[in-house]
């Protein structure tokens, strides 16, 4: 037996105002993707930006369902549209928030394994990283320089 180890780095942001200004727009965006969240189930808003290499920024909200698993997350709302209506555009960055309905504080918004994996394979295709920040409760900001570092143990065409 051999035990490995993995490890990643991040940036830790205490406020976004330490965010550069390029992440801050792509910040303010998410925050405005929140309200757009359709969540009367959970009462979870979760909002997600990315910016394209055109410049564009397209804006993503999570949309519940009654049947649960119809619903779709913010992140893979936001990255099949850019996917959909830019094809050739690369993703260059994107910002992940959440927060409660009827509160105004943000609170953790780590992308899930669903979402993972969809980021991981967009970051494949495009064949660049591609960095998130994401809020992380009360610890402020974490900024990962690639989805690759949230799924080490990818599952991707080589798995098939």
């Amino acid at each position: 037996m051999n035990i490995k180890e993995i490890r990643i780095q991040y940036a830790k942001y205490e406020t976004e105002n330490e965010l550069d200004s390029q992440s801050f727009q792509i910040l303010e965006e998410a925050k405005k993707a929140l309200d757009t969240a359709y969540s009367p189930y959970s009462n979870f808003q979760v909002g997600a930006a990315l910016k394209l290499s055109n410049g564009q920024i397209i804006r993503g909200s999570n949309q519940e369902n009654a049947a649960y698993p119809s619903g779709l997350c913010a992140e893979r709302t936001a990255i099949f549209y850019a996917g959909s209506q830019f094809p050739n555009e690369k993703i260059e960055e994107m910002v992940v928030l959440a927060r409660r309905e009827g509160e105004t504080e943000l609170t953790t918004a780590c992308p899930c394994g669903a979402c993972r994996q969809a980021l991981l394979e967009y970051e494949e295709k495009q064949n660049q990283p591609i960095p998130i920040t994401f809020k992380m409760s009360k610890q402020g900001f974490v900024r990962i320089s690639s989805i690759a570092d949230l799924l080490p143990f990818k599952f991707d065409s080589t798995s098939l």
